[in-house]
């Protein structure tokens, strides 16, 4: 029986499972961006590339990699091990990107108590994460199977209209574990395909601290169980830095003053996903590219994207026989309703404007130039170039992929969307890397949204400002 709740636009409803969508329109396209990777190993480029993925991966992850953290490296490996429990019902986790006033007043009241117990600040804020939460998800779910041998979930295989996005450009499945000396089945690799760092490394730093709940831990928990167990389960692309990105965007649009720091979190949450072995270095910026792919759609209002019921992953994925479902028929509606809820809760909660209390910040995202470091270093990883033909060029983000300057206007609407996307143009990341194939999804894997957001706060500002007296 559903139990419907009735709001503005949209339904919560108690249901039986829906079946996975793993290859609607919607998830199609995101296979299709992605699917460079399974070229990788047919060019000399492309084998250099997978080549470095591993050694950047594996120096990253034993703390002499280039990456420069916000915390000391200890504090950074306690960090990614709480990173670890997925707090996608209310983004708890990654609300500190808000800061140590609004961040900590966000977590005090978006809490989880249990694996299957949380909280949130409202509901407009949990009816738009579980929403965007599944679209995303759903995407990089079907990847991770889609790359490590070509099926929906393990054993059936993948649609005739998938399995050409493989053939086409000549890819094949499996390849990470296929370069790396671990093919699927083989022993100490994953029964499916593209075995994970923890699998393929010739050595891994494993460490003990404690949990998201406080709890003692193990990274090993989180890799072969029992807190997590991913020796089945392919690597590419990364399922956490998919919702650090989706979460944090989302955030990001709703506190506006915040957009930077919470694009710095999305960039810290994904290469802790490295830190603790979980993933290489292509997985984190194919998760990058899916959640910003699915939001900047949904932003856009995407009639296959908005408009279908969704299962909420934080409430689906936990063991229930029945979860909650969510309908948003106008997803810019549904952003609109869930900033107003949230800006009077953290107005009320810190008893100061937003403004005000945003940049009252003592954590550790109030060093504008270190959140820019960070962010530039994770970038591309410095991975090498996979398309030369593409070094040093400009995309027209207006042209090949107008959506996504709704990731700006969402948050700054006082600018109009080829003002946005003049700006994602100007300040996307170089070209080339292993996703940048000339496609509108390759403009996803290139955005800059820390310097992009700069320059739209900025332009926002100017536009706002009141006009000189008249002398």
């Amino acid at each position: 029986m559903a139990k419907t709740l009735r709001s503005w636009t949209t339904a919560l409803c108690l249901l039986s499972p829906l079946p996975a969508a793993a290859q609607s329109a919607q998830t199609l396209a995101a296979l299709k961006g992605l699917a460079p990777v399974s070229a990788l190993g047919a060019s000399e480029t492309g084998r250099a590339a997978l080549d470095a993925n591993l050694t950047v991966t594996g120096a990253i992850q034993a703390g002499t990699g280039a990456v420069p953290f916000l915390l000391p490296l200890r504090d950074q490996r306690q960090l990614a091990l709480r990173d670890s429990f997925i707090t996608d019902g209310n983004a708890t986790e990654l609300a500190d990107g808000l800061g140590s006033r609004l961040g900590g007043v966000y977590q005090a009241k978006a809490r989880y108590a249990a694996d299957e117990t949380f909280t949130n600040v409202a509901p407009s804020v949990a009816d738009l994460l579980g929403y965007t939460n599944h679209v995303a998800k759903s995407d990089s779910n079907a990847g991770k199977y889609f790359f490590a041998n070509a099926t929906t979930n393990g054993k059936a295989p993948v649609s005739e209209a998938a399995a050409v996005l493989l053939t086409e450009r000549g890819g094949t499945t499996d390849v990470f574990g296929k370069a790396y000396g671990r093919p699927a089945g083989t022993p100490g690799s994953d029964a499916h395909g593209d075995a994970r760092p923890f699998q393929t490394l010739p050595s891994l730093f494993a460490y003990r601290g404690t949990d998201y709940f406080g709890r003692p831990s193990h990274s090993l928990d989180w890799l072969r169980g029992p807190r997590m167990n991913l020796l089945d389960s392919p690597s590419y692309p990364s399922g956490h830095t998919t919702y650090g990105y989706t979460e944090s965007v989302v955030l990001a649009i709703l506190v506006p003053e915040r957009y930077q720091q919470m694009i710095t979190r999305a960039a810290e949450y994904g290469t802790n996903r490295i830190v603790v072995g979980a993933h290489y270095a292509m997985d984190v910026l194919g998760g990058r590219a899916v959640a910003l792919h699915a939001v900047a759609h949904l932003l856009a209002n995407d009639p296959a994207y908005v408009g279908q019921m969704r299962r909420n992953p934080a409430v689906a994925e936990m063991g229930r026989e029945t979860h909650a479902a969510v309908t948003i028929p106008d997803y810019r509606a549904a952003v609109e309703a869930a900033r107003t809820d949230l800006t009077a809760f953290l107005k009320d909660a810190c008893g100061g404007t937003v403004a005000a209390c945003a940049s009252a910040d003592t954590g550790r995202f109030r060093d504008a130039a270190a959140n820019a470091a960070l962010y530039d270093a994770t970038q591309t990883y410095g991975l090498p170039v996979v398309y030369p033909q593409r070094v040093g060029t400009t995309d027209d983000v207006g042209r090949l992929a107008p959506e996504a300057g709704h990731l700006l206007t969402a948050a700054f609407p006082v600018l109009s969307l080829t003002e946005a996307n003049a700006i994602l143009t100007e300040t996307q990341g170089p070209g080339g890397g292993f996703l940048d194939d000339g496609s509108a999804f390759g403009v996803y894997a290139r955005l800059d949204l820390y310097a992009a957001a700069g320059k739209a706060a900025a332009l926002a500002a100017a536009k706002q400002a009141p006009s000189p007296a008249p002398g």
